[in-house]
């Protein structure tokens, strides 16, 4: 059988057709590769409302807000004395007295106890700026934190930190303890807050986001 051979002048044309069906199919499959990964921006749909539990329970949700903690972890210690509100009630105010060597004097800060050693925690970040021992107040350690509030925590006992340490909030700083000028009250911490320069009551900061200051 003869073979049948393809006339030289139609090989240009198949080459022709050949190089139009590859530059088409190359365009076709560009497009629909850009349309799989970009989309009109008409169809993107952004989200600028609340994202609710329920629809989003796998979602992490960052607090851009860090509220006070309270200055112990146990739940089993309790407001001893309060702090001294000049604008209270008398009977509040009568709670909130100390009496030292014949002395009555306002409570500057407020007292928690327990029976048993507890242990004494940073309300937020912050730089120690000091560690003393006092024969009146007990061994006391101050923190500096964002905002211009400064606390104070003393009576205290194994402390573990010292001036200068950068510390986070919720950091073990000391165990409770004793002092001489609040004997009555054993083993307690008296922990004091000052926000811009002024003493203020601990019991009205606690779980306030740091940003309503």
């Amino acid at each position: 059988m003869n073979s049948r051979r393809i006339k030289p002048v139609l090989v240009p044309v198949i080459y022709g057709v050949c190089v139009v069906a590859f530059l088409f199919s190359m365009y076709f499959a560009q497009k629909f590769a850009k349309n799989l990964l970009f989309q009109k921006q008409s169809d993107i749909e952004y989200v600028d409302g609340e994202i609710t539990e329920s629809e989003n329970k796998d979602i992490p949700v960052v607090s851009t807000s860090v509220k006070i903690v309270k200055p112990y972890l146990d739940d089993t210690v309790k407001l001893v004395r309060s702090f001294y509100d000049y604008e209270g009630d008398s009977a509040d105010q009568e709670k909130a007295i100390i009496f030292y060597e014949d002395t009555y004097m306002q409570n500057s800060g407020a007292d928690y106890a327990n029976e048993n050693v507890f242990d004494v925690i940073s309300i937020l970040d912050g730089t120690v700026i000091s560690v003393e021992d006092n024969d009146i107040l007990g061994t006391t350690v101050e923190v500096r934190h964002s905002n211009e509030l400064i606390s104070v925590y003393q009576s205290l006992s194994d402390v573990s930190v010292k001036e200068n340490d950068q510390i986070i909030q919720g950091q073990i700083i000391a165990k409770s303890g004793t002092s001489n000028i609040n004997k009555d009250l054993g083993n307690h911490l008296h922990f004091e807050l000052y926000y811009k320069g002024k003493i203020v009551n601990p019991e009205e900061y606690y779980n306030k986001s740091v940003d309503e200051l």
